[in-house]
């Protein structure tokens, strides 16, 4: 049997401008360190080419926004990583020209994720997105004409001003488009963001909204042909293809991955680590051939159960109790059954609807 993680994650950090919002690691501007940056990147997967099985699955480039980088070092990364059976790219839509789509094309993406956050223009400006509705469209359009035939939406919702009819009208326009993979999420402004300063209060009132808008984004989805597989990620139904996001099932499932990377987390066996956040930092050790500073975590077989069970009840597919059992707290099981919220068979545990609707209350209860 193949030793090695199977995943790898490759973290681009560089964008045009920083949202309010945002707390990944993430670089603005610096459009001179592009090159040097994949320099890095290549010479720290070639220290860490040994934790990779022969084969992988998935390579996921993530940001920051991927499609900022250079083109030309962008292309030379992707022909430089391993072969995987996805390889999926994120970009923002304003990002998205001809020339570039027909570049991840001929570099062998298989999958583009796209930003579109929303479709109405007050909202994206709540957002401070650069992006325009149209952005989106002429994004997915340009996609489509290079052969792509796997691309993914991003939506976000509990927006300030936002209202139930403005998530229904992003739906419909999102639905529009046929996207192959949605994923929804609530916004999260972390404490200590510029965005909290500036809409806490806002925020604060749309919370109550949120149980609502969370039921009306699985109905919708759900209406339309979509298999809700994950808490916030949809995917369509076809025959002979399965359009789940297999690099984050990996993430879901517990599997072993690799990440490269100013910021990048690695888990591997009983360890994981976290590169350093710092540019210069990570740039000097690697053009020495040095590993990056990184924080280490040593993870037990309890620590790694207890992730398993916490992520793999976000699936819609039946945990399995092997390795995990022991995790579970007999009476908190026995409440959240009797109330309709899991259902258990000898060997697995599934939530059912309402469950998955209050998931990480009942998996608290469950681990409690």
């Amino acid at each position: 049997m193949t030793s090695g993680a199977r995943h790898l994650y490759v973290h681009l950090p560089f964008c045009a401008h920083r949202c309010g919002y945002c707390d990944f690691v993430t670089v603005v501007g610096q459009e001179g360190k592009h090159r040097a940056y994949v320099d890095a990147l290549l010479r720290e997967l070639e220290l860490e080419r040994g934790s990779l099985a022969d084969e992988l699955e998935t390579v996921f480039l993530g940001g920051g926004t991927p499609t900022f980088t250079a083109l030309a070092d962008l292309v030379r990364l992707l022909e430089a990583l391993p072969a995987a059976e996805e390889v999926t790219v994120e970009a923002n839509p304003e990002t998205v020209t001809a020339e570039l789509v027909r570049a991840l094309h001929g570099a062998g993406v298989t999958r583009v994720s796209l930003g579109a956050q929303s479709f109405r223009p007050e909202l994206l400006r709540v957002l401070e997105r650069v992006a325009g509705p149209d952005d989106v469209r002429r994004a997915v359009h340009r996609l489509r004409d290079a052969g792509f035939d796997n691309v993914s939406l991003d939506l976000v919702y509990g927006i300030p001003g936002q209202s139930a009819a403005d998530l229904e009208a992003d739906l419909g326009d999102a639905l529009a488009l046929e996207p192959e993979h949605l994923s929804c999420y609530e916004l999260e402004a972390k404490v200590g963001t510029r965005f909290i300063r500036a809409w806490g209060e806002e925020l604060a009132r749309q919370a109550d909204a949120m149980e609502d808008y969370f039921e009306r984004v699985v109905a919708r989805l759900c209406a339309a042909g979509y298999r809700w597989y994950e808490t916030a990620n949809f995917c369509r139904i076809e025959e002979g293809r399965d359009l789940r996001a297999t690099h984050n099932l990996g993430y879901w499932l517990g599997h072993d991955y690799l990440g490269v990377g100013i910021g990048a987390v690695t888990t591997i066996g009983s360890k994981r680590w976290r590169n350093t956040p710092r540019l210069a930092r990570y740039l000097e050790a690697l053009a020495a051939r040095r590993t990056p500073e990184r924080e280490v975590e040593p993870l037990d077989e309890a620590v790694r159960a207890r992730e398993r069970v916490m992520l793999g009840l976000r699936l819609d597919e039946p945990l399995p109790l092997a390795g995990v059992r022991h995790t579970l707290d007999a009476a908190g099981l026995a409440r959240v059954e009797s109330l309709g919220l899991a259902e258990r068979s000898a060997d697995a545990l599934t939530l059912t609807e309402r469950g998955r609707f209050l998931g990480g209350a009942v998996t608290a209860e469950l681990l409690a």
